[in-house]
């Protein structure tokens, strides 16, 4: 795809991922293992972030050490968005917190928005947009479209799996955005499911139908 595609291969997140796939998988085996791969997922998409060198004094000497710079927004798609975000509280408490709602039209696979609230974007914000399932790649790219006029340091997606139709939609009208996901499945069905996938993300999450 691109070498703004990231597949992350680690261990821990290909098992945490292989629990969420699962049919049998119980609901709180589920939240487990989920806020375990997105924690790790994270944990990738802020490797580049910026670091000032700054003078502190442990209990033998004076040291140098390095402390972010960078101001890190995360904002998850509503409702399955949320699932990720404790994972990335988790890694970084001092992240700011934006809400999109995108309802998706299952006759048209078009995201309706009805809600929007974001903290205010600088040249100094590092924008991660969260959503378990990029599967067209419509609501994403819906989202990055109101983001990029405000010109923040970078934008990047994370998400749990993805179709190669959705990275092909974002690549085309966004290269310079990265992704970064646990596993780019094979391709999205009829109805624009994600296939082999693991479901709706949301409902296996939060326990509703």
């Amino acid at each position: 795809m691109s070498s703004k595609l990231n597949v992350i291969r680690h261990p821990l997140i290909q098992d945490s991922l292989t629990h969420l796939r699962c049919q049998q998988t119980s609901l709180q085996e589920f939240r487990h293992y989920s806020d375990k791969l997105c924690e790790l997922l994270f944990f990738e998409a802020l490797q580049d972030l910026n670091t000032n060198q700054i003078k502190i004094t442990t209990p033998l000497k004076t040291t140098q050490g390095k402390k972010l710079t960078d101001e890190v927004i995360v904002v998850p798609v509503l409702r399955a968005g949320l699932a990720m975000l404790f994972g990335a509280l988790r890694l970084l408490p001092k992240s700011k917190i934006g809400f999109i709602g995108l309802e998706r039209d299952e006759v048209t696979a078009i995201a309706h928005q009805y809600y929007w609230k974001l903290p205010k974007i600088t040249k100094n914000s590092v924008v991660i947009v969260t959503d378990p399932m990029l599967a067209t790649g419509g609501s994403l790219g819906h989202l990055l479209r109101q983001i990029a006029p405000q010109h923040p340091k970078s934008m990047s997606i994370v998400s749990v799996v993805a179709a190669p139709e959705g990275v092909k939609a974002i690549k085309k009208e966004f290269p310079e955005v990265k992704i970064f996901t646990a596993a780019l499945d094979d391709c999205l069905n009829d109805h624009c499911y994600i296939v082999p996938g693991l479901g709706d993300y949301g409902d296996r999450y939060f326990g509703t139908n």
